[in-house]
């Protein structure tokens, strides 16, 4: 953050001064993380109150509190009667002053694919330049300013990545730390229970590009070609805009695309810049169009497409859970998806498993997709018919709220595999266990609530798999 004093830290959360000049360098809200000149952001959360652990962050070097309520502490307890407001506001005196020193502010969004995404440009930027961005996928209310404040002076680009739940919720996002760039993804079904419709989907992710300054004062929309209602978005900012994709007409495209034996894409990469070849180190065919993205983004900070190319190569998952793969020595392949699941990122993953089990027996494990609203049922059919038109050969949905999946695979007709619908993950993992044989690749993906990297982390620590091994 840019440091301030206390007195200073006060004035930007709406109190008046509490008389202390003591300079505050950072936040944290996990005083085990707390240390000289830091501001201490007391939660209250489901389970901990974070107002107890005031006397020990002051112990830490903590130099004031930001709370709601009394703290055992003798520093300045900057209270007020919402903290995490309070910290939007902090985050966004912070963030304009940075941003007058030149930073700036790179924000992504879209339906699936954000967090991914966000990985590779990060990793693109900080050739360019210091980097900041969001450990994992923090890009709420709590994550987004915590991230703004991890920016310092010596920070030449913030990458964040901005998540909604309705309209308007992104234009708010973008007061906090106004970006200066701004890439779309897509518009997907992701959350459409929480929206009512893809349109107000596609509404609320385009207020991304709308935030943006006018092209002449550096604004630049970053839009995928390939999917029409984001690249309907160029009507909606004074920004300039680039597009990405596979389109013919894309300012940055992807040529003569193929995938490995682990769904790592090579493609051309072709720009006004020049042309280069990318070898993606991520798996999924889907991360092509993640790439492309990145690489328009790290055009605009001057890298040439060579230098993409290198830093795309070297660009490894950067977040848990996201097509995290496993080789065991028995030669079972494990892909951890389980990080979260909507229809877009589910069909993409189904994809990944089958280019990555050619040859080999398949396992798609799949729990719920949530927020899904009245297209729940209709969207896990879709998902079950897939897997039969891809020809899994083995389909466990995990979980009440997953029989229409398994009744999609039923209803699409007869095919080579077998699909099973199991109660819950103790279920799950014990049939895989039992009936895993070496060579075959799982696939486990499900919505965050759902849990499912418990199975994928018992079959990693599993013993080698016996049956067929001997022939």
């Amino acid at each position: 953050m840019k440091p301030m004093t206390v007195d200073e830290v006060a004035a930007a959360v709406g109190l008046p001064p509490v008389g202390s000049e003591a300079l505050v360098t950072s936040v944290e809200f996990d005083s085990r993380k707390v240390g000289p000149g830091t501001l201490f952001l007391a939660l209250v959360g489901e389970s901990v109150d974070g107002h107890r652990f005031a006397a020990a962050a002051q112990a830490a070097g903590a130099v004031a509190v930001l709370g709601s309520a009394d703290v055992d502490a003798t520093i300045p307890l900057l209270r007020v009667p919402d903290p995490l407001a309070a910290l939007a506001g902090l985050a966004t005196v912070s963030a304009r002053a940075l941003i007058a020193d030149g930073l700036r502010v790179i924000g992504v969004t879209g339906s699936a694919g954000k967090t991914s995404t966000k990985d590779l440009l990060a990793a693109v930027a900080a050739a360019a330049g210091e980097t900041i961005a969001p450990p994992e996928s923090f890009n709420n209310e709590l994550g987004h300013p915590y991230t703004v404040l991890r920016a310092t002076e010596d920070t030449k680009y913030l990458v964040l990545e901005l998540s909604a739940r309705g309209v308007g919720h992104i234009a708010m996002l973008t007061t906090i730390a106004p970006p200066a760039i701004g890439v779309v993804l897509n518009v997907g079904t992701a959350h459409l229970g929480e929206f009512g419709s893809v349109d107000a989907i596609a509404t609320a992710k385009g207020e991304l590009v709308e935030a943006l300054p006018d092209g002449a004062d550096g604004g630049v929309a970053v839009l995928n070609a390939d999917d029409g209602r984001v690249a309907a978005m160029s009507g909606r900012t004074l920004a300039r805009v680039v597009t990405y994709g596979t389109s013919a007409d894309a300012d940055v495209r992807a040529e003569d695309i193929e995938e490995d034996d682990r769904a790592r894409a090579r493609f051309t990469l072709r720009t006004p810049e020049g042309d280069a070849t990318v070898q993606l180190a991520v798996s999924g065919r889907h991360q092509v169009g993640n790439a492309l993205a990145a690489a328009a983004v790290g055009l605009e900070l001057g890298l040439s497409p060579a230098r993409i190319a290198e830093v795309l190569a070297a660009a490894v998952p950067a977040s848990k859970w996201r097509m995290e793969i496993t080789d065991r020595p028995d030669g079972v392949t494990i892909i951890n998806d389980a990080y979260n699941a909507n229809p877009d990122s589910m069909k993409a993953a189904l994809r990944a498993l089958v280019s990555i089990g050619r040859g080999r027996r398949t396992w798609a494990v799949l729990g719920v997709m949530a927020e899904l609203g009245d297209a729940t049922r209709e969207a896990h059919d879709e998902i079950g018919r897939l897997v039969v038109r891809l020809n899994v050969d083995r389909l466990l949905a995990v979980g009440p709220a997953v029989r229409p999946l398994h009744l999609g695979a039923h209803l699409e007709g007869s095919w080579g595999g077998e699909s099973e619908h199991v109660p819950d993950l103790e279920d799950a993992t014990a049939i895989l266990l039992e009936e895993l044989e070496p060579g075959d690749v799982v696939l486990v993906k499900g919505s965050r609530a759902a849990g499912l990297e418990r199975i994928a982390a018992a079959l990693v620590a599993a013993p080698p798999a016996q049956r067929g091994s001997d022939g």
